[in-house]
């Protein structure tokens, strides 16, 4: 006994749209002004390790500019900033390594 299996190539298809990372609104704005800040202000990696306070500087200031941008509360710019800082911290440090 044989049985055919039928795929919905459009479910299958949704599903996959579904299960790609969203990006956070405001997420490459906030990666942009934290490079930004990288390169005139201070650097988020001295000696191989994470320079936590200028991390948490840098995304504080870009979670200003969001909040100004987008209306948002201070915990959702923070917490898209935060994240967009640590991405790039941890750019910095592949890179350093390298």
């Amino acid at each position: 006994m044989s049985f055919t299996r039928k795929i919905s190539w459009t479910a299958a298809t949704r599903d996959m749209r579904n299960d790609r990372v969203q990006l956070l609104a405001g997420f490459l704005s906030a990666r942009a002004m934290v490079e930004c800040f990288v390169k005139t202000r201070r650097p988020l990696v001295v000696a191989g390790k994470f320079d936590r306070a200028a991390i948490m500087a840098h995304a504080a200031a870009a979670a200003k500019a969001h909040q100004i941008r987008t209306g948002s509360t201070w915990a959702a710019a923070m917490s898209v900033s935060l994240k967009a800082a640590w991405q790039v911290a941890k750019a910095a440090q592949r890179a350093a390594a390298h």
